[in-house]
């Protein structure tokens, strides 16, 4: 199955009208003036945000888009009909590059926002703009302009408050299924999940923290193996990353080793995401004897100098879900308090800029 959330795209927007050359001749009047319309404007492409995608799957089969260009001018200063746009639907998240220049021309994060990514053509003049008092028969006229062309990158970076990091089979996507209603597969072999999956978690019904499972990565990652720089991606609008650490790992491996593979994928990859804020979640307590569970997770946690918040849990029998649940909540919770509370105050510190300059002026 391919990976899609990224695909290339072709933009061109239309070319612009061009203006007429044109006099008018009416009877009685056979020499009359010029009158030359101008051109349309030719058509600009737009990307516009929406909640009915999240994959950019759509894009595998049509990857070329054209505005419609503008109509030429015609007699008696008629202007040509502007181009149509091309409105282009993608899903929420989606990062949008110039292939040729690397330069990010927009990040769409809200539905129904709107990002040109290609300007129509400039209209052409018709002979009525060129008459002077020294040449009253104009023949000039100009043409219109192309429009831009552009090839595009699209990212999708899924948006979600907490992301599922660890190593394929740590049990991220049993997790997810135990504390929301997201659906992932679920197998006993590696890189059973292909896609970011998205799942709600609710307490009492009322808050909702959106967590995403994130395929699992390997060492490497940063590097591209396994697809890993395309998976790190998702993880990078997330406030809270949750580890999972398979504490009975199936082949044996250390869950030290394996976690600190992890970190330093992280570290790679971009130095902001491993400073994201982290919280370890060690899985699979169903495997270890009830009167061993402490010792052994305790053991992990000292071998990873660990002095961060952690849980216990089985993700397959739901034991230790709940007070997980519970401080995903809280904690996303908080941090909304606090964004809200900083929005508040940017905009009564613009509102008492604008009331000073507006004073300074009077």
């Amino acid at each position: 199955m391919k990976f899609v959330d990224e695909a290339t795209i072709w933009v061109h927007a239309g070319k612009g009208g061009d203006g007429s050359a044109s006099f008018r001749r009416e009877k009685y009047i056979p020499f009359g003036g010029p009158n030359g319309g101008d051109g349309g404007k030719g058509g600009d492409v737009y990307l516009v945000g929406t909640h009915n995608l999240n994959t950019l799957v759509a894009f595998r089969y049509q990857r070329k888009f054209h505005a419609k260009n503008g109509e030429n001018g015609r007699g008696k200063q008629q202007t040509g009909h502007a181009g149509s746009d091309c409105i282009i639907e993608v899903p929420i998240g989606t990062v949008v590059k110039d292939l040729e220049t690397d330069e990010i021309i927009g990040d769409i994060t809200q539905p129904g926002q709107k990002i040109i990514v290609a300007q129509g053509g400039d209209r052409g003049l018709g002979n009525v703009h060129f008459k002077s008092s020294v040449n009253r028969a104009p023949r000039k006229f100009t043409r219109g302009t192309a429009g831009e062309a552009r090839q595009l990158l699209l990212e999708l970076q899924v948006l979600a408050d907490v992301g599922l990091l660890g190593l394929p089979n740590a049990g991220k996507s049993t997790l997810i299924r135990a504390i929301s209603k997201a659906t992932p597969k679920v197998a006993d072999y590696p890189f059973t999940t292909l896609h970011p999956h998205l799942g709600v978690v609710t307490k009492d019904g009322i808050t909702g923290v959106v967590v995403a499972d994130i395929p699992g990565l390997i060492e490497g990652a940063s590097e591209g193996h396994g697809l890993g720089d395309k998976f790190l991606r998702h993880l990078s609008r997330v406030k809270l990353l949750l580890h999972v650490i398979d504490v009975m790992p199936i082949d044996g491996s250390d869950p030290v080793s394996n976690a600190q593979c992890i970190v330093r994928e992280l570290e790679k990859y971009d130095t902001a995401l491993a400073e994201k804020e982290r919280w370890v979640v060690l899985n699979k307590i169903d495997y270890i004897a009830p009167d061993q569970i402490e010792n052994h997770c305790q053991d992990i946690l000292n071998r990873l100098q660990w002095t961060g918040r952690y849980f216990f849990l089985s993700a397959l029998t739901k034991a230790g879900t709940q007070d997980l649940v519970d401080a995903l909540c809280e904690a996303v919770a908080k941090n909304l308090k606090a964004e809200q509370e900083k929005a508040a105050e940017d905009e009564a510190q613009q509102s008492d800029q604008c009331s000073e300059n507006n004073s300074d002026n009077n």
